[in-house]
């Protein structure tokens, strides 16, 4: 399919999505969001007392003194130019500079002040939700996208940093001059203010008639930001499966159609934003030429002076930017609104994981004081994202202490969920996993997975050096802790013979490396953190016959004394196990040993047959 082909099919037309109001519509069972969302940032900004003291200390100055300027000019005209003296229009201009030289500096103290304020609470604010999003149970992320969630701790604190950094230091100081305006422009000429005082409700109208609007459309608009960077990231993340199946056409017309749809959003919230400055500054030069009518006749008529009318010309201009600045900044508001409340939504989310002493309110026991043997006690399960679909039925299960157990079955048995239960990402519906006498329950979840290490079937690495990577499973080991543990997991050869040894760069998830050489380091990363319950998922499944011989030897010996527990899909690797748990549809169906299960165990028999019988 060509590009030319492409182009046509995602033609404006198309790219309305049927039509604007369907999108915009799209968004209505979405809460709108509220300014008072913003008092929660006062948490993050309270502990920087001595910054926003200062920043607001300079911002008062340079208000206060902006309003001066209105009597300096007053000054200049009636007693420089209307005495007709040099002196007193050289001294009136010199007030001018003094104050303009002050002002300039608490402008400078200011915008830095509030700069930094805008920084710091926006890097405390993404750390406090990445803390918070590293204790949440795992079915928190089955229902929610990793994109959404990478854009509000990204996209959505760094509006913050701009909207406190910038945005509330404008609010606040033309909220100042405003009101200090309004004030001088009474002191000045009480009886011409009130003569366009009647213009003041037609300025505040639109504010009400537009902002509602623009508070949704600015929520759905960061929403639809979300899902373009969410498509993005995983179509980026599994680009090889897309060009294997040769979608990218249809990929390019998908991801098209949500960066349209986030621009329609965009689109609607700009036209109405333009509409409600437009008019707040349309109805403030209203009035500003009401003003220059009045004063102008009141100076002809000898009822107020130049310097006055000056003056008075000078607030009505402070007061004007300052509302303009105002309707403009309050859009900035409504959208860090919607910012706040997305990140509110992350920081509330309880992790259905907790620590048992905290809820039972007896000292958490410690993991690492129980013996490490495990089971588990009729326990029933299912995954919270799938209620009506049971894992594990009646599960009952003993692990005995040293001992090296087999999980078996076919694809859906439940032999992964009870990898998930021992390390207590999940905690069952009802029933009991049991660590040395103690229900996890009651353990802090930190305790217990200190306990264990797990090789999975598809090692996870991260993006950064082997060593790195080895480490991960004792962070404070040394070099040749690290280069033992390798040499262990028979990963030590390969290493050295990349560019850099153990400071080569994998890539993102280790792409540099095949996956042989990605299960042995995440072997390396298991026998460097030395647990005492030894977790593997078919661990030798990637590696080739030479290196399954050594790694097996490797773990044989790693096993030692450990309380192993093995998900077998080839039977030959688990004949030496000391117990073999044979599982179907989530319950168990038989136990014991290989040569006792041939016997005993129809499902077992099957699948030893199948797989002897192939080799």
């Amino acid at each position: 399919m060509s590009d030319d082909v492409i182009s046509e099919k995602i033609d404006p037309a198309m790219m309305h999505l049927q039509s604007i109001n369907s999108i915009v519509n799209a968004g209505d069972n979405k809460p709108p969001q509220k300014l008072s969302s913003l008092r929660y940032l006062l948490t993050y900004i309270k502990p920087y007392r001595a910054y926003w003291l200062g920043a607001l200390f300079a911002l008062i100055i340079t208000s206060a003194i902006s309003l001066l300027m209105g009597q300096g000019i007053k000054l200049v005209i009636d007693v420089g130019f209307g005495q007709d003296s040099m002196q007193l229009l050289n001294q009136s201009l010199l007030v001018l500079v003094v104050l303009a030289l002050i002002m300039a500096a608490g402008t400078f103290t200011r915008f830095y002040l509030v700069s930094w304020l805008g920084e710091r609470v926006s890097a405390d604010i993404r750390t406090a939700v990445f803390n918070h999003l590293t204790h949440l149970h795992p079915s928190f992320f089955e229902t929610n996208r990793s994109g959404e969630i990478t854009s509000r701790l990204t996209t959505d604190t760094t509006l913050l940093q701009t909207i406190i950094g910038s945005s509330v230091s404008m609010a606040l100081r033309s909220s100042l001059t405003t009101l200090g305006g309004l004030v001088m422009l009474f002191v000045t000429n009480a009886f011409l203010v009130f003569k366009v005082i009647w213009v003041v409700p037609l300025v505040i109208l639109p504010m009400i008639l537009f902002g509602k609007r623009v508070k949704k459309l600015s929520r759905d608009s960061q929403d639809s930001i979300a899902d373009v960077g969410s498509y993005a990231g995983e179509i980026i993340q599994n680009i090889k499966t897309v060009q294997s199946y040769t979608q990218e056409p249809q990929e390019r017309i998908a991801f098209a159609r949500h960066v349209e749809r986030a621009f329609m959003f965009a689109k609607l919230r700009i036209k109405h934003r333009a509409f409600l400055i437009a008019s707040v500054i349309m109805m403030v030069f209203l009035a500003l030429a009401v003003m220059l009518w009045f004063g102008g006749r009141d100076v002809i008529l000898g009822v107020m002076t130049a310097g006055d009318l000056a003056a008075f010309i000078f607030y009505a201009m402070l007061v004007a930017m300052g509302v303009a600045t105002i309707s403009e900044v309050f859009s900035d508001l409504l959208r860090a609104a919607g910012a706040t409340e997305r990140l509110i939504e992350l920081l509330a989310v309880d992790s259905l994981i907790k620590q048992g002493g905290n809820e039972l309110k007896v000292e958490a026991l410690k993991a690492e004081t129980l013996k490490a043997e495990l089971s588990f006690r009729q326990v029933n399960f299912c995954y919270p994202s799938r209620p009506d679909q049971p894992a594990l039925i009646d599960f009952s299960l003993q692990l005995p202490e040293g001992k090296v157990i087999a999980l078996v079955g076919p694809s859906g048995a439940g032999k992964s969920t009870v990898f998930e239960l021992l390390q207590r990402f999940y905690d069952p519906q009802s029933g009991q996993v049991v660590l040395g006498g103690a229900d996890v329950s009651q353990l802090d979840p930190q305790f217990l997975r200190r306990q264990m290490a797990v090789v999975a079937q598809q090692p996870v690495l991260f993006t950064n050096d082997v060593a790195t990577n080895i480490r991960y499973g004792k962070p404070e080991a040394s070099d040749a802790e690290v280069v033992a543990a390798a040499k262990a997991a028979h990963a030590d050869e390969f290493i050295t013979r990349l560019p850099q040894g153990y400071q080569s760069f994998l890539g993102e998830q280790g792409v540099r490396l095949s996956g042989g050489q990605k299960q042995r380091i995440a072997i390396a990363r298991a026998v460097l953190k030395n647990p005492r319950i030894l977790m593997l998922d078919e661990a030798t499944s990637a590696l080739d016959t030479e290196s399954e011989f050594h790694v097996q030897r490797a773990l044989a010996a790693l096993m030692q004394g450990r309380t192993t527990v093995i998900i077998a899909h080839r039977l030959s690797t688990i004949l030496h196990a000391d117990s073999i748990a044979v599982m179907d549809q989530g319950r168990l169906v038989a136990e014991g040993d290989h040569s006792s299960l041939l016997k005993s165990s129809p499902l077992y028999a099957k699948l030893a047959r199948y797989q002897f019988s192939e080799q």
